[in-house]
């Protein structure tokens, strides 16, 4: 979109915003065609439940509040401050990479993905612990 658009910022900010919220992108023409052959296969979730499971279980022995997945690829578990955006860029110290839930309408609880190896998950999981001890100093 033309940077010359009326308040730019805050209708691009919307713009993408709704794009991330509503999960999609304008796929290339080539991918619309590789979907259209992949619809009604199954797929291979073993991963990622796997992972969900790591995950959420590693957060709750960490100290962390959170609904057990049931089928997405993230969770989103409560920040451990009221301020989810100062909670995450508190946890970029500890090197973990973790979205405010304000950006999808979840005030005080960050988003954390798991679609990623499962090498990574059990990787964060003394880091998630790490950054829980953070708070009870």
């Amino acid at each position: 979109m033309p940077d010359t658009i009326i308040d730019f910022n805050r209708v691009y900010g919307a713009i993408a915003g709704a794009g991330r919220v509503l999960t999609h992108v304008n796929a290339p023409s080539l991918f619309q065609r590789v979907v259209a052959r992949c619809a009604g296969k199954p797929s291979d979730i073993a991963a990622y439940e796997t992972n969900g499971k790591l995950l959420y279980s590693g957060l709750l022995a960490a100290g962390f509040t959170c609904l057990k997945p049931q089928g997405a690829f993230y969770l989103f578990p409560k920040a451990l401050e009221a301020d989810d955006y100062a909670f995450c860029e508190r946890a970029k110290s500890f090197d973990l990479l973790l979205v405010p839930g304000t950006d999808f309408g979840c005030p005080g609880y960050f988003r954390a993905a798991y679609c990623v190896k499962t090498e990574t998950i059990e990787k964060s999981l003394p880091i998630f612990k790490k950054l829980a001890n953070s708070y009870k100093k």
